[in-house]
């Protein structure tokens, strides 16, 4: 087979028979790697053939797919946590400095920190936003990692906010609007920062959870929600920007989310730290971030240690 052949979703979702969504999602999750021809999205043959040979399960109507967690990942290797696109630009970066192809794990923000503590992940990506200081981040980690050495580096920006139906036909604007009658939503699982955001918002906004139709309704990631949404199965859920351009949906804006990276301060992390410091700072992994419309004020910055 080419190289230099490729693959569009739908050619994909034929061949591993699933839907197109199921293959955005494994695009979304980093378990496939794809790349853009215009407005057309892209998978090469050969990493097609790589994801087939890593035995992956993809999610169909009888089965779900397992992903790695960082409790079951190996400690010998590299594990990079969090779902953002923009990790596996990075992760692709990193191999080239460590000569070895870091583990990523699609697990949430809180449970990562968690993996952190527990010494079963390396990088771990947060947008934890705590509505007493409305700050993201800092305030968690301090916390959950209280007797560690740690820093968090600065990474992207992005912005989150409501996706609706087409057209907003029921006007959802702002956080207790989620409260009108015939309004119903669908929510990340616990631990997401989404879902975090959504609890403070309810919190500020003094909106009782248990009153909000669809609260207990969880899905696993952003296109999932967004799935959701197009597909009629709720009326508006929280997720990010870059996303909403990957389904038949509007974005409503609402708040600009830090999205850092924290690590642990320790001798053998010493080269670790330093050689992500060095991708964020190069012009050509920016640029590459850049062309997904990520926010980079303060990407490789330090922005707290202990």
């Amino acid at each position: 087979m080419s190289h230099k052949e490729s693959y569009t979703p739908e050619e994909i979702a034929r061949l591993l028979k699933v839907s197109k969504l199921t293959v955005y999602d494994l695009i979304k999750k980093g378990q496939l790697s794809a790349f853009r021809v215009g407005r057309q999205m892209r998978v090469d043959a050969i990493e097609l053939e790589n994801y087939k040979l890593r035995g992956k399960e993809v999610k169909t109507d009888d089965g779900s797919s397992k992903q790695p967690t960082p409790d079951s990942s190996p400690s010998s290797s590299v594990v990079i946590c969090g779902q953002d696109n923009s990790l596996d630009i990075l992760a692709g970066e990193l191999e080239k400095q460590i000569n070895e192809m870091p583990l990523r794990s699609y697990t949430g923000s809180l449970d990562s920190l968690i993996g952190l503590y527990k010494g079963k992940a390396n990088i771990v990506s947060t947008h934890l936003f705590d509505g007493d200081t409305g700050t993201y981040n800092i305030p968690y980690v301090r916390k959950l990692l209280v007797s560690k050495s740690f820093i968090v580096i600065g990474f992207i920006k992005r912005i989150a906010g409501f996706y609706v139906a087409k057209g907003n036909p029921k006007s959802i604007t702002s956080w207790p609007d989620l409260m009108k009658k015939g309004i119903t939503i669908v929510n990340r699982e616990p631990g997401a920062g989404a879902r975090i955001l959504l609890d403070e918002q309810f919190r500020l906004h003094d909106i009782n959870k248990l009153q909000v139709a669809g609260y207990e309704q969880e899905m696993k990631s952003h296109l999932d929600i967004a799935s959701a949404i197009a597909s009629g199965k709720a009326d508006v859920g929280v997720g990010i920007e870059q996303v909403s351009k990957l389904a038949p949906v509007d974005f409503i804006p609402l708040i600009e989310e830090s999205y850092d990276l924290v690590l642990l301060k320790n001798e053998e992390n010493m080269q670790l730290i330093s050689a992500v410091r060095k991708i964020l700072k190069s012009k050509d992994f920016q640029e590459k971030l850049r062309s997904l419309g990520y926010n980079m004020d303060n990407i490789g910055e330090i922005r707290w240690e202990q």
